[in-house]
């Protein structure tokens, strides 16, 4: 495989996760681009979740409509992730994950499409990722039925709003914690 055809994949990785779907990218870096030498993640939460970006269907897909609002959480372009910039080491696994606001940014444009269930989805979805992945998993097989008391459930719920400002998630598994009790599926010690 040549460095051109991999890097064309790795576009086009990226442009899925964005919208979900392929289009032609460009695949020459922008020769403006600047890598930054700090690949470090952090996530802050921004309450962009009711329409602040003022996002349509007609910006659809992102990456060709709206370009300049598609960045990686390293703050790089899309242009910016070449073949080059990986093996040079200045790409990482960091530069390759989306950003919340990308997601709540694809909600925008579900609600406008009147996918207000896909729209939900985004916005859950934005809300985790600050959370690790080890904890996503832990939370996942707490849901699992039987294996948690209402207080854990409760205590998960509490932890995701106070510890990862996840609110729509801290409300969900608080609904299973009363779901779960009214079906008999919480573990009893």
């Amino acid at each position: 495989m040549d460095n051109k055809t991999l890097e064309q994949m790795i576009k086009e990785v990226m442009e899925t996760m964005t919208n979900g779907e392929k289009s032609n990218v460009k695949t020459e870096a922008s020769p403006k681009s600047k890598m930054p030498t700090n690949t470090a993640t952090t996530y802050q939460k921004k309450d962009n979740t009711d329409g602040k970006y003022g996002l349509t269907t007609s910006d659809y897909p992102l990456i060709e409509n709206r370009p300049e609002l598609v960045k990686t959480p390293t703050n790089l372009t899309v242009d910016d992730l070449t073949l080059e910039g990986v093996v040079a080491g200045k790409i990482t696994n960091a530069d390759l994950k989306i950003r919340p606001e990308t997601l709540y940014m694809q909600a925008e444009i579900a609600e406008d499409a009147n996918r207000k269930a896909f729209a939900r989805n985004l916005r859950r979805a934005a809300e985790l990722i600050a959370v690790p992945d080890e904890k996503l998993l832990e939370i996942y097989n707490a849901l699992r039925p039987n294996r948690s008391s209402k207080e854990e459930l409760l205590a998960i719920a509490d932890e995701l709003e106070s510890k990862y400002d996840s609110k729509i998630n801290s409300k969900l598994i608080r609904e299973a914690a009363e779901v779960y009790e009214k079906r008999d599926i919480l573990r009893i010690d």
